[in-house]
């Protein structure tokens, strides 16, 4: 598992590490092992053109020791100090003894435009709001030039806590970040200025309960129901699809895939599209009496193509299961019926229906998803997960956001929420818990996903169909 923290609590961590060494170790340490992912991304040191950005705080001091350690070893190293003054001093001496020089910002641009790698130490964990005017400067002519781009510690421009952008930052190719994952390395729009990650172990001492957490597939797949030699249809889970309309029958189809490939053992369907359903399930079990009168479930999924059946969604919502709302039945459902359930509520919009939900612009809720997930989830007393680029997961009871990045923009198809909700639905008749049930089920809806395409385009019943084979990759 991928843990994140915020600013707080890894400087908390740092002061107190800090206090138990050497003056100077921490950044030492952190240089090290800036210096060593970039002498890797360049492949040949000696004789590579290296520019170091370098602000006013120890973002920039480990940028100028790292710098030494590339200049040692052959580089021709140049540090552009964005404040002279302010520029950490001793930092700035290992790297004039090592052979590297000073270029003034004002006269930057040859400089970096003949470079062959670019270190970002502009701005560190701290930082707030987008780049100023000289730094962006800097940064537009480094994404004219050719050279590989690495971030020290989080791209400067981007907000470490939040992952939001507010105006002009660097994108990196490589982040290089010490101690824990900083919450902005994980979520978009942030994550997409980060590049791939390399995390620095420095030594800190962390919280047992992070801020976010991203499930690899050794999380997910202890997550995952696996049938035991005496499991019937009932143990294994049965999940109600109450879902589809005259008008978007497909819907109704593609939500009873996701059930049945998630390994539901059994999906009992209520709506309008039954004929539509058996004619690509037989297996599965019909019901024109209502969800009250359909049977027997350990789970609700209602929503999918649903059109205006508010009375249907109120009739899921009243069941004393846990229950999966997604498309139309967010719209429908009322606030104080979910919040004042006992069981489980799974909540799963993308950004424009969260929108509609919180009452702003779709565009606040994109710059700010972590902030949107939680107050959604806060606001309906459920576990929310929001779709997008990075999948979140918010549970209302607080805790560890949870981040899925496995899924991929080939899935942004129609059809492929509906595939996403009966694999929730299933998962959470499976017995998993909602915050478990919408996480496995991201992950592989995800990897499913990537399966489908492999570079091309792909519908939403591929995605279904390459679920069984995400599960199995999974519990490899």
């Amino acid at each position: 598992m991928r843990s994140a923290y915020g600013v707080e609590t890894v400087r908390a961590a740092e002061r107190a590490l800090m206090a138990r060494l050497p003056e100077g170790a921490l950044m030492q340490r952190a240089a090290a092992g800036l210096a060593a992912a970039c002498a890797e991304l360049l492949g040949k040191v000696y004789g590579s053109r290296v520019v170091l950005l370098v602000g006013s705080g120890d973002n920039g001091g480990d940028a100028l020791y790292a710098g030494a350690r590339l200049a040692r070893r052959g580089a021709g190293v140049t540090a552009v100090l964005l404040a002279p003054e302010r520029a950490h001093a001793e930092g700035l001496a290992a790297l004039l003894r090592a052979g590297g020089v000073v270029g003034a910002a004002g006269s930057a641009e040859e400089v970096l435009l003949r470079a062959d790698l670019v270190v970002d130490g502009i701005v560190g964990i701290g930082g707030r709001g987008g780049l100023r005017p000289e730094a962006a400067r800097l940064v537009e002519t480094v994404r004219r030039s050719r050279a590989a781009v690495v971030a020290v510690d989080l791209p400067s421009g981007v907000e470490a806590d939040t992952g939001e952008v507010r105006g002009a930052a660097v994108r990196a190719d490589l982040t290089v970040t010490f101690g824990t994952y900083k919450p902005g390395l994980l979520v978009d729009p942030a994550r997409e200025h980060a590049g791939v990650v390399r995390l620095v172990d420095i030594g800190l001492e962390l919280p047992a309960e992070a801020e976010l957490e991203a499930l690899q597939h050794a999380d997910v797949a202890r997550l995952l129901p696996v049938p035991a030699a005496e499991s019937d249809k009932y143990r294994r889970g049965v999940v109600g699809i109450a879902a589809g309309s005259a008008r978007y029958p497909g819907a109704a189809v593609l939500a009873v895939a996701g059930a049945l490939r998630g390994g539901a053992g059994a999906v009992r369907y209520v709506g309008p599209a039954a004929e539509a359903v058996i004619a690509r399930f037989p297996e599965t079990l019909v019901s024109d009496r209502g969800p009250a009168k359909a049977g027997r479930v350990q789970a609700w999924v209602a929503g999918p193509g649903a059109g205006d059946d508010a009375a249907t969604v109120a009739e899921v919502l009243a069941a004393e299961v846990p229950v999966l709302l997604d498309a139309d039945g967010l719209r429908l459902a009322e606030r104080d019926a979910v919040r004042a359930r006992t069981a489980p509520t799974l909540m799963t919009p993308h950004a424009g229906e969260a929108a509609a939900l919180l009452g702003v612009a779709r565009e606040e809720v994109e710059g700010a998803r972590l902030a949107a997930a939680r107050e959604l989830a806060a606001v309906y007393r459920a576990t929310v997960l929001l779709k997008g680029s990075t999948t979140l997961v918010a549970d209302a009871a607080g805790g560890a956001v949870r981040v899925n990045a496995t899924g991929t923009g080939w899935l942004a198809t129609a059809g492929s929420g509906d595939v996403l909700s009966g694999l929730g639905g299933s998962l959470l008749a499976s017995g998993l818990t909602a915050r478990d049930a919408g996480s496995a089920a991201a992950y592989l809806h995800g990897l499913a996903g990537r399966f489908a395409s492999e570079g091309a385009p792909a519908g939403a019943h591929d995605v279904a169909d390459r679920i069984p084979r995400a599960w199995r990759d999974v519990r490899r």
